[in-house]
């Protein structure tokens, strides 16, 4: 592999990790979907979505939730290219998540608060035919409860 191929897989990867989080906080869950291949895997816990139609299923009650309010902040990213078809990553997490009164309008402030969860998503990424798409991920909770 070139560095350049390592750079772009990276950054591709990278912007999976964002497009979930973007996805998630601002109403668009259940597309969620897409950024999984179509055997992707999704898990937490004891708990396990396997295929699209499964994780979209479990986002489709997230995205229904108008009224809550949540921040997928992810930091200290670290994504290891393993060939041009795989890579694996690992990604901070801190989720700040409130449900809101209903009625509150979209743009109001939510109150103050800590972090709900504190911990990290281990990745495997996988080249498909549509681009790179998350082969599994798995949300490990350090602090708090999802």
């Amino acid at each position: 592999m070139t560095e350049a191929e390592i750079l772009w897989i990276e950054r591709a990867c990278a912007k999976l990790v964002t497009q979930y989080t973007h996805w998630v906080d601002f109403g668009s869950a259940e597309r969620v979907a897409e950024l999984f291949a179509s055997d992707g895997v999704w898990e937490v816990g004891d708990t396990r979505f396997e295929g699209q139609d499964a994780v979209r299923g479990m986002l489709r009650a997230r995205q229904e939730m108008s009224q809550r309010r949540s921040r997928h902040v992810c930091t200290n990213l670290d994504i290891e290219v393993l060939d041009l078809a795989h890579a694996q990553g690992l990604v901070y997490l801190s989720l700040y998540r409130c449900d809101l009164p209903p009625g509150t309008p979209a743009d109001a402030l939510a109150p103050v608060a800590p972090p709900v969860a504190v911990g990290q998503y281990r990745d495997r990424f996988v080249h498909t035919e549509a681009g790179w798409r998350f082969a599994h991920r798995r949300a490990e909770l350090a602090f708090g409860e999802l």
